[in-house]
């Protein structure tokens, strides 16, 4: 093994002399980190697998969905029968999504799992942010 290592750093080291690290996306700025603390160590490889896809999670997505539909039903004046209906129909929308997500947490066993809660906490956060 390690021959293996010794042959890809010289390599590496053969390209960036040859020039062909230069003009590569990102080249000279930070590395962004993610912070994965408070995902369960492991779920961490799936989602950034899954991140990297494009692909969230159904519970991710259903609370993005729920942040949403909050955000809609604080927005909606309860002035005038049509902005009524509109409400109703949003509480009932977000109730279903509440429920969906319930279910899908107790199905996964994470109904009680405290760093799944902050972590879904976290996910909320970002997303109001985004959302603004």
């Amino acid at each position: 093994m390690a021959i293996l290592s010794w042959l890809a750093e010289q390599r590496i080291q053969e390209s960036m002399r040859n020039g062909e690290f230069e003009n590569l996306p990102g080249h000279g700025k930070p590395l962004e980190l993610e912070d994965l603390s408070g995902v369960p160590e492991d779920l961490r490889m799936s989602f950034k697998i899954m991140k990297n896809a494009g692909l969230l999670p159904e519970e991710v997505t259903l609370r993005a969905e729920c942040a949403t539909l909050e955000k809609l039903l604080a927005a909606c004046h309860t002035s005038g029968n049509s902005v009524h209906g509109e409400r109703k129909e949003l509480e009932s929308n977000l109730s279903l999504k509440r429920l969906r997500l319930q279910e899908l947490l107790r199905q996964r066993g994470l109904e009680n799992s405290t760093v799944f809660a902050d972590y879904g906490d976290r996910i909320r956060e970002q997303l109001t942010r985004q959302e603004e």
